[in-house]
């Protein structure tokens, strides 16, 4: 009786377990997203303080030549605009990884992360619900953007959704694979700021890298090895049809190297929240 009972048990799971946990993930997210209004309006609020008020005092100030992309001159908010594109994903990502931090803490991360289902597959449907949202911020200030004269080719809104996911899958890996790391809720906003202004000001999304490296070389080196100076710069060029394969590369490589470490790092056998309770 027993032998049979095992042998007529299903081995595995199936595609519709897969698709009912991810459409969980998901559906719990968006939730949480449609409670926190004040989090969709603090994203938005931060890059529109950039491009209504900063960039119409530095427009007369720092002109942006010919460049790659652009065919021709192009105005400070038009320059700066993949730049605030990547402020709402950074953002994002970052307060993702947060409710991870808090959902640890209350005990529903734990909930999550028990479940038979492979804990790859968990992070990473929790990764695509956080873009998922990044995506519908991003195209909301597009919108609002459109009424201050920034307005790439109608075809790039659509080029661009590739890109926005690429760099919107990395941006929360690192944010993911930086909340494994932090085991107290109010140390995460420290890890915050320590991350976000140093990546996002180090980065060509305000001033064009030959402007940084006339100014200070050693800095223009530092942008180079900047993740997020890559996400900018695909974003960048992907809003005008064309694929920077350097910007794409890197991007990619990143991606797969922060949601590497995000997987073993969430690992009870193998990482670091295995050790932290070791220790404690």
């Amino acid at each position: 009786m027993t032998a049979s009972y095992v042998r007529d048990e299903p081995r595995g799971f199936s595609a519709g377990h897969y698709a009912i946990c991810f459409a969980g993930i998901v559906w719990r997210e968006a939730l949480r997203f449609l409670h926190q209004r004040e989090r969709f309006i603090s994203a938005l609020v931060r890059p529109l303080l950039w491009l209504f008020i900063f960039a119409a005092g530095f427009r007369q100030v720092l002109g942006v030549s010919i460049v790659p992309p652009y065919q021709t001159y192009v105005l400070y908010e038009v320059y700066i605009t993949p730049g605030l594109i990547g402020m709402i994903q950074l953002f994002n990502g970052m307060q993702s990884s947060l409710s991870m931090v808090y959902d640890r803490e209350t005990g529903s991360m734990k909930t999550l992360l028990v479940s038979p289902l492979p804990r790859w597959f968990l992070l990473v449907s929790k990764l695509l619900a956080g873009v998922a949202v990044s995506l519908l911020q991003v195209y909301v200030f597009f919108a609002i953007a459109w009424f201050w004269d920034v307005r790439p080719p109608v075809t790039g809104y659509l080029t661009v959704f590739p890109a926005l996911v690429l760099t919107g899958l990395m941006l929360g890996a690192m944010g993911m694979f930086l909340s494994s790391m932090v085991h107290q809720l109010e140390n995460f906003a420290g890890v915050m700021n320590f991350v976000i202004f140093p990546m996002y000001f180090a980065s060509s999304a305000l001033y064009p890298l030959w402007r940084i490296l006339e100014a200070s070389p050693p800095l223009y080196w530092i942008c180079q090895f900047n993740p997020f100076t890559h996400a900018v710069e695909l974003i960048r060029f992907s809003l005008y049809g064309e694929l920077n394969l350097i910007a794409l590369a890197v991007t990619l490589g990143c991606t797969l190297l922060f949601l590497g470490g995000a997987i073993l790092a969430y690992d009870p056998a193998r990482g670091i929240i295995s050790r932290k309770r070791q220790v404690g």
